[in-house]
């Protein structure tokens, strides 16, 4: 059991053909891994809203429909940090190119086999695998 306060937060696994955007962290938590970009829910915002605008931020793309994926409790206390639960969406990229941007210090699409030599956050590489071998469905 938690005993802290749990801090709602939001990434999102973008899928355009056959390779994923990731961001390369520059704060922690997770500072220098790769991960899907996202980040905090604000007072008021619904998932999806946040979702897009921590999308937007980090990396200035669209997508379209957001799918949940799951949800992930994150405990990084011991790094100053908090409790979150994640909430992580799937969606098929629709325009621009990723630049990075707020907390974020690379973003770009990588294929598979150049995900598998990335540092990663945990449970990445699974969803990643997921969403290149069709289990789940994305719209655009």
């Amino acid at each position: 059991m938690i005993d802290a306060k749990i801090v709602p937060a939001v990434s999102v696994a973008v899928l355009r053909d056959r390779s994923i955007m990731l961001v390369r962290r520059g704060r922690a938590p997770s500072k220098g891994l790769y991960a899907f970009p996202g980040g905090r829910v604000e007072n008021g915002e619904t998932l999806e809203d946040a979702a897009r605008r921590e999308l937007m931020e980090e990396t200035g793309i669209e997508v379209g429909t957001l799918v949940p994926l799951r949800e992930i409790l994150i405990d990084s206390r011991d790094d100053g940090g908090a409790v979150y639960l994640l909430t992580v969406f799937g969606a098929r990229h629709v325009r621009s190119e990723p630049v990075a941007a707020d907390d974020a210090d690379e973003a770009a699409f990588f294929s598979l086999a150049e995900i598998e030599h990335l540092p990663l956050t945990d449970s990445t590489l699974e969803i990643v695998l997921e969403l290149l071998d069709g289990t789940v469905a994305l719209r655009a």
